[in-house]
């Protein structure tokens, strides 16, 4: 059987730009844990979904990373609002985070295959690629999708965040720099045959 296909472009075939701040909501884990327990009495478990936003270069594939401060690096997305789909909260999101700031220049986002889907037991920062099954109320659901980028693209980045294209290289086996889900990502693509185009 064929191997799905993520095509990808040259790094340099993208523009970047800045936009305004987009401050966290915590300011530390135990602040977002908190938060989540007092969403989850309210609306039950969360979910979150993030995008994997494949590039090249130098011949290598390199995904897009949301950089705060210093060290800590995120995938873009974030949580869906109650009765909205996982897509349409994804590209919701993806705006949010990388959408330019006027209406007419925002990107049409294609949402691809969910790659990887991890849960929360508990209100506290470990997630597992599973549910334990002694877990009947996980806090968390947290799912993973590629997102197919156009030839040419538009990022708008706020201003306290940087965008890093690191290296497929770099995150494996790096769970002490990048952390258990990110650092997954390369053995989650390894399934796909990514293509490397020239444009």
């Amino acid at each position: 059987m064929a191997s799905p296909v993520i095509n990808t472009y040259q790094l340099s075939n993208y523009t970047f730009g800045t936009k305004e701040w987009k401050m966290e909501k915590d300011t530390s884990v135990a602040d977002r844990l908190a938060r989540m327990k007092t969403i989850y009495m309210k609306e039950g478990m969360r979910t979150t979904v993030e995008g994997i936003l494949l590039m090249h270069e130098h011949n290598h594939p390199h995904i897009l990373l949301l950089q705060i401060g210093d060290t800590f690096c995120k995938l873009p997305g974030g949580r869906i609002k109650p009765g909205e789909s996982e897509i349409a909260g994804l590209k919701r999101k993806l705006t949010s985070k990388l959408g330019a700031a006027s209406a007419g220049h925002q990107p049409e986002w294609q949402i691809g295959e969910c790659v990887g889907t991890w849960w929360r037991p508990n209100f506290e920062n470990v997630m597992y690629p599973y549910c334990p099954p002694h877990i009947t109320r996980p806090k968390e659901c947290k799912k993973l999708f590629l997102v197919h980028l156009s030839e040419k693209q538009y990022f708008a980045v706020p201003k306290n965040l940087k965008l890093l294209a690191v290296p497929l290289y770099e995150l494996y086996d790096n769970a002490q720099r990048y952390g258990p889900i990110i650092s997954t990502i390369p053995q989650q693509l390894s399934r796909f045959q990514i293509n490397k185009l020239e444009v």
